[in-house]
């Protein structure tokens, strides 16, 4: 068995090597698109110009001068209108199924776009309601929060408790000498 072979599941994949891609089974959906692309240039207007005019011309010199020629001008280039009146009944359904794809396409993606919008808002919708929440905390705890004024008030209102309290003997504990207190300096 040769190493081309060997296309199955059954054998890994060398470092370098890769799978085929499946053939696309969407090739004229391409083609189309690829018709309708280029029909809607204007290099193709022009190259359409240019050939009905080099047709015309030849057909009349052709005539003129007794060379082969596959139209006449005499029943008004009955061949050319044949050929332009076939391409433009091929190019309208080509046109159309391209603008289908494209339409199905633009289907997908507003419908993704739309399932963003909607993730958007939802963490939209949750991240405002956690920034009201934060700020209802904060508000709180500044509700809350102890100013150095009312923090010193409590602070003395403790320490002229301290000292209205009766002495440790009174409460049958033994004093080896007097309490003191440091003092702080004031403020």
């Amino acid at each position: 068995m040769a190493k081309d072979d060997r296309s199955g599941l059954d054998a890994p994949l060398g470092r370098g090597a890769s799978r085929q891609k499946p053939q696309s089974r969407d090739r004229f959906g391409r083609f189309t698109e690829w018709v309708a692309r280029a029909m809607g240039t204007p290099v193709f207007l022009l190259m359409l110009t240019l050939f009905c005019a080099l047709w015309m011309v030849y057909t009349v010199v052709a005539e003129q001068n007794g060379w082969w020629r596959f139209d006449s001008a005499a029943l008004g280039f009955t061949a050319l209108t044949l050929i332009l009146s076939l391409q433009a009944s091929y190019a309208a359904p080509l046109i159309l199924l391209a603008q289908n794809r494209q339409d199905d396409r633009d289907r997908v993606q507003i419908e993704q776009d739309r399932q963003r919008a909607e993730r958007n808002l939802a963490d939209t919708e949750y991240l405002a309601r956690e920034i009201v929440a934060l700020r209802m905390a904060l508000e709180e705890r500044n509700a809350q929060a102890v100013t150095r004024d009312v923090l010193r008030h409590e602070l003395r209102a403790l320490l002229a408790d301290l000292d209205d309290e009766p002495p440790a003997e009174a409460a049958g504990e033994t004093r080896t000498g007097p309490i003191t207190r440091p003092r702080r300096p004031r403020a």
